[in-house]
């Protein structure tokens, strides 16, 4: 299971303006694991202890919050993308340039959020649940930016570290999109994610 962030987690302002160049390259260099299009338009990035201290760091310092309430609000807000041992958690885009093509795809693929999939080999697939946060979506148009969460059995966790392939994809009437298996290095970095 990964630890949760706290305050102890974290550089002081002062701390992070000196580190952060290396510690920024170290992210993405790990977050290119982490990154799995489906299709042309979408891409799963999932989160983990590193990914969301990254985010944390980086809210507090263009936020200038150095206070504890502040960095305590801003653990909250962030934590619960943490992987909890038995799922995988992701920010899932929808990537469209060109600003018209966007608002198109974004009324046409309503409900979008919730027809993407990982499936273990061996296994059904397991459906994403999006945004538990809050609603980004209408009846009108879903929006380009959800929050996902993959809930996986006990028996899928272990043939997930055991190596077996997984697989992603989407299943929407206006987008539609299959992955398998995904590629090696990303199916390790997801492997570290559970148990």
């Amino acid at each position: 299971m990964m630890n949760k962030l706290t305050r102890a987690d974290l550089f002081s302002l002062e701390r992070y303006a000196e580190v952060r160049p290396e510690f920024r390259a170290r992210v993405m260099s790990h977050k290119q694991n982490r990154q799995l299009p489906i299709g042309d338009h979408a891409t799963l990035y999932f989160e983990d202890t590193l990914t969301m201290q990254y985010q944390v760091q980086e809210m507090l310092r263009i936020e200038r919050i150095f206070e504890a309430a502040g960095i305590e609000e801003e653990l909250e807000a962030y934590n619960p993308l943490i992987p909890d041992g038995d799922n995988w958690k992701a920010t899932f885009m929808l990537e469209y340039p060109d600003e018209d093509e966007r608002r198109d795809a974004l009324t046409r693929l309503v409900g979008i959020e919730d027809k993407v999939w990982m499936r273990v080999d061996g296994f059904d697939p397991v459906w994403a649940i999006a945004d538990e946060d809050l609603e980004r979506a209408d009846e009108g148009k879903t929006s380009s930016v959800h929050f996902m969460r993959f809930q996986l059995s006990p028996g899928m966790v272990d043939a997930a570290r055991a190596g077996k392939a997984i697989s992603a994809g989407i299943d929407h009437p206006e987008y539609n999109a299959v992955v398998a298996p995904i590629a090696e290095n990303i199916r390790a970095s997801l492997a570290e994610d559970l148990g």
